[in-house]
């Protein structure tokens, strides 16, 4: 029983990580869109939408934050590992496990503040005013979702067979 429940938690956890994936792939398109016809108005000479700019720049937060999980997962994140895969086996893994601890440790402070930094503003009320008035809160959501999915993916390294830094699980299998 509490391995099918674990199996849908991981199931659900999964499906998470990659519709905000695809949902990044989507902002990116809709954004890339309204660059696009801002460009083409002012080139023109008509005036574009006093939306756009702001817009643009708040989707690339919510792409950065719902892209990050996925990247760590898939090892396409930026990491250095010149150092790591030239020590000793034993020291390899040890090292790769000081790693991962400070990186779910750091990736946890920064949900921590960002979630304080959500609540102040959802308690506040402010809004942003920009190109478009939007409520505070809704540039703050996705920065403390997207360091806790982080830390998550820093655990399954940490706690799985797969290696960051080698491409292969610490068994020596393919990964």
């Amino acid at each position: 029983m509490a391995k099918m429940l674990w199996s849908r938690v991981t199931r659900t956890y999964d499906l998470l990580v990659v519709g905000l994936l695809f949902l990044a792939g989507a902002m990116i398109a809709v954004a890339f869109a309204m660059i696009i016809v801002d460009v083409t108005l002012r080139t023109l000479g008509v005036s574009p939408p006093s939306f756009t700019t702001a817009t643009v720049e708040y989707a690339l937060l919510y792409i950065t934050m719902f892209v990050a999980p996925h990247l760590v997962r898939n090892k396409s994140h930026v990491f250095i590992d010149a150092v790591v895969t030239r020590l000793p086996d034993l020291a390899r893994r040890a090292a790769e496990k000081v790693t991962y601890c400070l990186a779910i440790a750091a990736s946890l402070i920064f949900a921590y503040i960002a979630f304080g930094l959500l609540v102040e503003a959802i308690q506040s009320g402010d809004l942003e005013e920009r190109g478009v008035e939007v409520p505070l809160w809704l540039l703050y959501w996705p920065v403390p979702l997207g360091f806790a999915l982080v830390a998550v993916e820093f655990a399954r390294y940490l706690f799985g067979a797969d290696s960051m830094y080698t491409g292969r699980t610490q068994a020596g299998g393919s990964v």
